[in-house]
């Protein structure tokens, strides 16, 4: 005996009720989502108002004319339009005389449509098939049908403005309702005539819309491109931004870390230097000493998030000015020639300041270096009132065609600015009028005075 299983029906709707919605099938929606896109790029606004742009002053066609010529230049695809509305007039007269009152009627109707595309290019198209078919039934039951001679010229030059002038896909649906209504003009209206001509529009129209259509995609293809290395050298710079801040933090971690160390230190040892010191001092300085311990924490603590995992801390303390003649020693054993200048009365300045000078001519002789292999540069250190200035200048490299540069990555204009930006100074970097380059900096450092000691 075979065993059955009942399946449960589906619950049916009242009478009188609607039945519910049944999703349509991928074919159905598929032709949904074709017409409505004809409908977006041929008739919804199809004539409204968009005239063709002028041409950019800065294309190399223009910059080559002559000054008088150029402020007229710019109107050259209009002009180009134009151009092609009287061929196809001329064609039409040569079919046809134009004196009579057919003539000129014909001749309207092919020059309007190739104009239109100057202020309403999608509206053009619709006026050159109604044009196209009006301008038909005044020829005689022997020419070409559906298109004259005349008309003929003009649809092609609508199709192709309209085609520059719009997307891809709007081309297509061109060329698909131009295919329509020469098929349906030969079947239902072109019986009579001696010869129809839809099979050579269809071909030459493909062939001059693939091309427009080709060369559409690669300028939006380019366009892409010069978009995507313009964001590209942006994050670039970003990165390149942050890496010298980051660098930055970690030198710096060292001289704040040591000033902090200190005010620990001297808080700590303060109270045992004074006999019988007030109990209100001894908390005093209890508290710095928290304060400062507090402090190095918090800076360790952030240093740590910045710091990259393989970085070593450098075992030999920061840099100073007064380790540059060993830098010069350095670069003059790489082949560049290098003198240094002191004006003012040396003194001691602040770490961070006299790590950042020292940074910033060593990235300035590094970029002579690598830019002007074989110049000479001069190193000038200014002690004024209220700050350091920093000059470093290079001549131009000699026999330049021999000696190839070396770029590097690009970092250091940026980590010099970052310097100087960070202590509020000033820098100028540019060209000299020799041929080389200059680097100046000047650093402000905040003077003690005998009341705030």
């Amino acid at each position: 005996m075979t065993e059955t299983t009942s399946q449960p029906m589906p619950p049916q709707p009242p009478d009188g009720a609607f039945e519910p919605y049944k999703p349509r099938s991928p074919e159905v929606r598929a032709v949904l989502d074709a017409l409505g896109r004809l409908r977006q790029d041929l008739f919804t606004d199809a004539f409204a108002y968009r005239p063709l742009p002028r041409l950019s002053p800065d294309r190399p066609f223009v910059r080559r004319l002559p000054v008088r010529w150029r402020q007229h230049a710019v109107f050259a695809p209009h002009l180009v339009v134009a151009a092609a509305g009287v061929l196809a007039l001329l064609v039409t007269a040569a079919d046809r005389p134009v004196g009579s009152a057919f003539g000129l009627l014909s001749g309207l109707l092919v020059v309007a449509p190739v104009l239109l595309t100057l202020a309403r290019p999608v509206g053009a198209f619709w006026l050159s098939l109604a044009a196209g078919w009006a301008d038909t039934l005044l020829n005689s039951a022997w020419d070409s049908w559906p298109w004259a001679p005349g008309s003929f010229v003009s649809h092609l030059t609508v199709l192709t403005v309209v085609a520059i002038r719009t997307r891809p896909r709007t081309a297509a649906w061109m060329w698909a309702v131009t295919a329509f209504y020469g098929f349906v003009s030969v079947s239902a209206l072109g019986g009579g005539h001696y010869d129809n001509d839809v099979g050579s529009m269809l071909v030459v129209s493909a062939i001059v819309l693939l091309a427009v259509t080709v060369r559409q995609i690669r300028r939006e293809a380019e366009q892409t491109v010069t978009a995507q290395q313009t964001q590209t050298a942006h994050e670039r710079s970003r990165r390149t931004l942050l890496e010298e801040r980051t660098t930055i933090a970690r030198e710096l971690h060292d001289v704040v870390a040591h000033h902090m160390s200190v005010v620990a230190i001297q808080a700590e040892a303060a109270p045992y230097r004074v006999e019988n010191p007030p109990p209100e001092l001894e908390k005093a300085f209890v508290t710095i000493r928290e304060n400062a311990v507090a402090a190095l924490t918090e800076l360790r603590r952030v240093l740590g998030v910045v710091r990259a995992e393989d970085y070593e801390v450098p075992d030999a303390p920061q840099p100073t000015l007064a380790d540059l003649d060993g830098l010069l020693d350095n670069v003059r054993g790489a082949g560049l020639t290098v003198d240094k200048g002191v004006t003012g009365a040396v003194r001691e300045l602040p770490q961070g300041v006299e790590l950042s000078a020292y940074r910033i001519v060593q990235e300035a002789l590094s970029n002579t270096l690598r830019h002007a292999p074989g110049a000479s540069a001069r190193v000038e250190i200014g002690y004024v009132i209220g700050g350091l200035g920093l000059r470093v200048v290079n001549e131009p490299p000699p026999r330049a065609a021999l000696v190839a540069p070396s770029p590097g990555a690009g970092h250091g204009i940026t980590g010099m600015r970052e310097r100087v930006s960070m202590l509020n100074g000033e820098m100028t970097a540019a060209p000299t009028a020799a041929g080389g380059y200059e680097v100046t900096v000047f650093l402000p450092v905040e003077t003690t005075r005998e009341g705030d000691a």
